[in-house]
This record gives C-alpha cells, sequence and structure tokens, in this order.
C-alpha cells in the first residue's frame, strides 16, 4: 500500500492543546531531520495513521525546534513514540521499531 500522507507537527506551543486536551489515542513521534532511524520509521508511522485514522491520531514533534516538550516528557533517544491516551502517557516505544510492533501498541490502547 503506497502512503503519501503527512503527519501533522505540533510544537512545544502547540502540544497541550493538540495532543494533552484531545480525548482518545494520539501518538506522538519525537523526531529529528538528522536522524537516520526516524527517516526510517517516518512511511510506517504514516502508514499507520492512514490505516488507523478511526482509532488514533498519529503526529510529529521535531525536537531540534521543541526541546522544551522533549525534555517534559524524559525523551533521550530518538525517534521516541509517546502514546497519549485521554491526554495522559499511556505507553513509550524507543527505536525504529518494525511497523507491527507499533501497530499492535496502538490497538492494544484503542480498544
Amino acid at each position: 500500500m503506497s502512503v503519501t500522507a503527512t503527519l501533522a507537527a505540533v510544537t512545544d506551543d502547540t502540544f497541550a492543546d493538540e495532543v494533552e486536551r484531545q480525548d482518545g489515542l494520539t501518538v506522538v513521534d519525537f523526531w529529528a531531520p538528522w536522524c537516520g532511524p526516524c527517516r526510517m520509521l517516518a512511511p510506517a508511522l504514516e502508514r499507520l495513521a492512514a490505516q488507523h485514522a478511526d482509532r488514533a491520531r498519529v503526529v510529529k514533534l521535531n525536537t531540534d525546534e521543541n526541546q522544551r516538550t522533549m525534555v517534559r516528557f524524559g525523551v533521550r533517544g530518538l525517534p521516541t513514540l509517546l502514546f497519549f491516551k485521554d491526554g495522559e502517557v499511556v505507553d513509550r516505544v524507543l527505536g525504529a521499531v518494525p511497523y507491527g510492533d507499533v501497530e499492535a501498541r496502538l490497538l492494544k490502547h484503542a480498544s
């Protein structure tokens, strides 16, 4: 399946409104432009967002430009995925993991 969706970007200034004050599941991709594993994971996240739009939102946060949020949530390695359910962190994934692993966690928390 070819996916060309672009994931919405969140920033330090929009994070509370776009993630923490949202009902349901939001997956946040903490990434940086220089991060090779982040670029490897990006197509899988776009596919995930397209296939599970009815279950979750997937957004990206550029850590080079938004360090306050990165520090606030203790993100120390990239890529890091944080799963927020009703505004609270319920899971964390570090590294470029296979699509199936991310999808399994999304399905677990979306139910």
